[in-house]
């Protein structure tokens, strides 16, 4: 059983309420790719220090084809070749929205590029990022062992449990 499952558990409407949510965020008809959902989800738990989060979305991420490279430069995407502009739109957003500075311009970047709907689901999924990451960050939860991606160059690169 994970940490954050045992928290929510003590209160059964609101975990099942979050579930669906995330159900209907992560689905496979979701107008946004399955690796561009997961890059903005550890961007957003790297910004709200969870070490969970950042724990299992890596591993989500790996999973989803995403080179170990790439996630390693991930807090880092403004000053990377890896992110095409798709990502850096989204991961821009991302910040934006989970530091409140969302402004008009980048409101209307999104819309021309996404469409309504896709920046709907995407709005959604990073608020949702942000409920997960903040309720697991102030509970302290830690990381679970799902991946573990190196803090300094010198360290070993990171593994990858199935799970």
């Amino acid at each position: 059983m994970l940490d954050p499952g045992l928290l929510w558990g003590r209160s059964p409407w609101v975990f099942a309420g979050v579930a669906l949510l995330y159900g209907a965020l992560d689905r496979r008809s979701s107008p946004i790719a399955p690796a561009l959902r997961s890059l903005v989800t550890v961007r957003v738990s790297q910004i709200n220090h969870c070490a969970f989060c950042v724990d299992i979305n890596a591993a989500t991420l790996a999973k989803r084809g995403v080179s170990m490279e790439k996630i390693d430069a991930l807090a880092q995407w403004q000053g990377s070749a890896l992110f095409d502009g798709e990502e850096r739109l989204a991961l821009e957003y991302a910040e934006a929205m989970t530091l409140n500075r969302v402004d008009d311009d980048l409101r209307t970047r999104m819309k021309a590029h996404s469409g309504d709907d896709a920046l709907v689901e995407l709005t959604g999924l990073i608020a949702f990022q942000n409920l997960s990451s903040k309720f697991n960050a102030a509970l302290d939860v830690p990381a679970q062992g799902f991946c573990r991606i190196p803090q300094r160059p010198s360290e070993p690169r990171a593994v990858i449990h199935d799970s």
